[in-house]
């Protein structure tokens, strides 16, 4: 950015992504503000007390163990979700964030069942779920291709790799005990795995809202043409998305691994879904119209509660599929109504 300093970009972004809600603030009602904010939150806590109080699951819903295991089953979803996020900010979607934690999963299980210390094991499941993002940030921003077509390609591919990697066969064996104690343990009552969670969430909140990385993310997903006019390198800006979002992906691989002992290789359609879901319902909820790290973790836990109870329940296993992907398209018509709204 020759001939633009740091602090005029940084002020015109600070314009550019501060517009839209300036323009959210003129004529309407902070209670409104309020409730639109946190209505989300409140299906949350209904959806909890309903199955608290339902006859069918009452019993157990509320139980130590169930709460426990519903927190904890759904850290690796949330930290896919989160790496699902980062792009999102910025308008672009990435649709290998599944394939990239199984990928992960499967080269950390690989090098951890032939001897690999788990910290080097974590480094490589980190790696390569950030190769993976490099590969994506490479052909949306040098070679122009469609970030939605690139990601499902690359996922397709990994798909590949997986199934020759492990001929379809769950990886098992020599699995530390270091590292399955923290994926199935708890500390203080509370599953580790959740810890994990809420540090993964901290960095992302951090980054996104308290750098002027994040700063200038916002300021693309709000008005590209404009960040562009202000000196931003936009194509720099969403390639870094994508890299960071393959990172954070690699290290829910390697949970997935701590907490099952194993890795699966089918596992990348059981993430993809509920963790898109997810991010797109973020814009929902705690900051209506912006894609946050609140609203992610709200969300989770939301199909969480809902998936949970109705399992419980006994209801039939492709319930949670109805659940999961009425979601997600409530989740992207939500996201498009509030992003229409909060345009200058």
């Amino acid at each position: 950015m020759s001939g633009v300093s740091d602090s005029t970009v940084g002020s015109n972004v600070s314009q550019v992504s501060s517009e839209s809600s300036r323009s959210r603030r003129r004529g309407r009602k902070p209670l409104r503000s309020y409730l639109e904010a946190y209505a989300f939150v409140g299906l949350l806590v209904l959806a909890f007390l309903f199955f608290s109080l339902w006859s069918k699951t009452a019993a157990t819903f509320t139980s130590t163990a169930n709460l426990q295991v519903l927190i904890g089953s759904n850290t690796v979803v949330a930290i896919v979700a989160l790496g699902a996020l980062i792009p999102l900010v910025c308008n672009e979607w990435d649709l290998s964030i599944g394939a990239s934690a199984t990928l992960a999963g499967v080269y950390a299980a690989q090098a951890l069942v032939h001897g690999t210390t788990v910290p080097l094991a974590i480094l490589l499941a980190v790696a390569v779920g950030l190769l993976v993002g490099v590969v994506n940030a490479l052909l949306v921003t040098r070679l122009g291709v469609n970030a939605v077509i690139t990601t499902l390609g690359t996922s397709i591919i990994i798909t590949g790799v997986i199934s020759l990697k492990t001929h379809g066969n769950t990886i098992t064996g020599n699995i530390p005990s270091s590292l399955t104690n923290f994926g199935t343990l708890n500390w203080f009552g509370i599953p580790r795995p959740a810890f994990a969670l809420a540090a993964v969430a901290g960095l992302v909140y951090y980054g996104l809202n308290h750098t002027p990385w994040g700063r200038y993310l916002y300021a693309l997903g709000s008005n590209r043409s404009a960040a562009r006019l202000v000196g931003i390198r936009t194509k720099l800006m969403i390639g870094t998305t994508f890299v960071v979002g393959g990172a954070i992906c690699g290290a829910g691989g390697i949970l997935q691994v701590a907490q099952s002992g194993s890795a699966d290789p089918n596992l990348a359609n059981t993430l993809l879904l509920p963790a898109l879901a997810a991010a797109f319902l973020s814009a929902a909820s705690i900051r209506p119209g912006r894609y946050n790290v609140g609203g992610v973790l709200v969300a989770v836990y939301f199909l969480a509660v809902l998936n949970s109870g109705l399992n419980l329940a006994g209801a039939a296993e492709y319930v949670s599929d109805f659940v999961n992907g009425t979601a997600l398209i409530a989740g992207v018509g939500l996201a498009v109504r509030l992003g229409r709204r909060t345009e200058p």
